[in-house]
């Protein structure tokens, strides 16, 4: 897994500042008043923080920005780090403050003066999260990551605030890992064996192999697999941290680990960035590792399908009819619309075994959401609008973006298949709402229902606010603030 920051906590030392090495950040706020910490480090440096803060650039900068003096005078110091933030600053901008931190540090020792700032906790978040970096499969040996210690004045109780914050970020790494992973590395059974691992954690991991599938009726998900030389699983990983008695989430994952897109194979250029498909179902584990890690007083249940669509001489083939585990007929029109056919049958059983109160399924499904939405929201479909407003409240909180789309009857028939019960596509037109129409056809009357397609939002070409270039993470957060808003009491 990629390696974290590790960070301290102590009571401020106002004499130990002048021998600190690496980096020393101070927080200003926009008056410019400066904490005894800023005053010793302004002192140290003859004034030249006061100077900075009473400068243009300074006035310029948005509140969360980051200014540095270099080789600061009378310090041992390789930078003193400005963050210009307000004592009682808002949770995302004392996040942006964290990820500003990050930028400056690089691989230096970092010490934050993070004195009575109200949310020290979640400028160590935005840190955490932004100090990302996959270079597993580097043959140059990586520098080692800096250590970062917060000098405040409560130190147990910040450190104690950071706790789940830390929790949360580690799953958002695991996830980011598993998006990020080459398809040779991550294949379904290694995929397997990293969820199985996490029972170290607490969680309970079943693997489902596939002649337990095939007795399941899981016809639609093995239809994905069987063109394949890696084994189809279903991973149910469970969480009970509530009450004995009471109905968990259910959380569902798309995991397929490569996609060719089979015989409706997918063209050359950029096929190689299909190792992301399986985003849906690293959201579910690195949910579910946040969950057991910061011990969620909830009772969740996380289930992915891992499959990988290959095309062979077994594969489906594009006209060919199968049944899924609900019983209904599905004409696979085009094999490349792979992810609807293994979360339904997932879904189905999630909603047999566990009678969920609420079921959130994940993947990467669609390129149609990624020409409506671009890579800023992810897509929103739901059954329930109490449910559904409660992720999106979850998602706004956490800077996750997410917008809702429209489901309905005529959307439906557009799936409508002369031989079978229902086709897998239906058509270009509103392409996201159609698969999210197939799904909700195995969702059950009484069972309130999410639909996230994460596609333009899982792993992207550009740095976020969060995260490098790459995997996301994206989801991880808003899904825990979800279950601790709304299942924690």
């Amino acid at each position: 897994m990629a390696e974290q920051l590790e960070f301290n906590f102590s009571e401020t030392d106002l004499d130990a500042i002048a021998e600190a090495v690496g980096r020393v950040a101070v927080i200003v706020g926009a008056e410019g008043k400066l904490d005894p910490g800023a005053r010793r480090v302004n002192r140290l440096t003859k004034g030249a923080v006061a100077r900075l803060i009473a400068g243009e650039a300074f006035e310029k900068a948005k509140e969360g920005d980051v200014l540095s003096l270099a080789w600061p005078v009378g310090m041992a110091a390789e930078a003193v780090d400005v963050v210009k933030l307000e004592k009682r600053a808002q949770a995302d901008t004392a996040r942006r403050a964290g990820v500003s931190l990050a930028k400056a540090m690089g691989k230096a020792d970092l010490l934050l003066l993070a004195g009575s700032v109200t949310r020290s906790h979640e400028i160590i978040m935005g840190l955490a999260l932004r100090h990302y970096e996959f270079n597993t499969h580097k043959t140059a040996k990586a520098d080692p990551k800096g250590k970062v210690t917060v000098m405040c004045t409560k130190p147990e109780e910040v450190k104690a605030a950071s706790a789940a914050p830390l929790a949360v970020a580690e799953g958002v790494f695991f996830t980011r890992d598993l998006v990020n992973e080459p398809a040779n590395h991550l294949t379904t059974t290694s995929f397997a064996d990293r969820l199985k691992e996490m029972e170290s954690l607490g969680l309970k991991v079943e693997v489902l192999e596939e002649h337990a599938l095939e007795q399941l009726g899981m016809g639609s998900l093995l239809s994905v697999g069987q063109g394949s030389d890696s084994p189809s699983k279903v991973v149910v990983m469970q969480w009970q941290g509530g009450e004995k008695d009471a109905a968990p989430l259910a959380l569902i994952g798309k995991g397929v680990v490569f996609d060719t897109g089979g015989i409706s194979l997918k063209p050359a250029a950029g096929m190689e960035d299909m190792t992301m498909d399986m985003g849906g179902a690293g959201v579910v584990s690195g949910v579910m590792r946040a969950l057991a890690l910061r011990g969620a007083k909830a009772n969740v249940v996380g289930l992915v399908g891992l499959v990988e669509n290959m095309p062979s001489g077994n594969a489906t083939r594009p006209g060919d009819v199968v049944t899924s585990m609900k019983g209904d007929t599905i004409e696979v029109i085009n094999t490349d619309a792979e992810g609807r056919l293994v979360l339904c049958d997932v879904m189905w059983y999630a909603q047999d075994r566990f009678k969920p109160c609420g079921m959130v399924d994940l993947a990467t499904l669609t390129g149609a959401i990624v020409v409506g939405l671009g890579h800023e929201n992810a897509g929103v479909f739901s059954n329930h609008d109490d449910f559904c407003k409660g992720f999106l409240k979850a998602a706004e909180a956490e800077g996750e973006g997410a917008w809702r789309m429209p489901l309905g009857q005529a959307y439906d028939d557009m799936l409508k298949s002369r031989i079978a019960d229902m086709k897998n596509v239906g058509g270009r037109p509103a392409g996201s709402i159609t698969a999210a129409q197939f799904l909700q056809r195995f969702v059950k009357p009484e069972t309130p229902w999410i639909h996230l397609d994460i596609a333009g939002v899982a792993s992207v070409k550009t740095d976020t606010a969060y995260a490098p270039k790459g995997a996301t993470g994206w989801g991880v957060m808003a899904l825990n603030r979800m279950i601790a808003d709304a299942y924690e009491g």
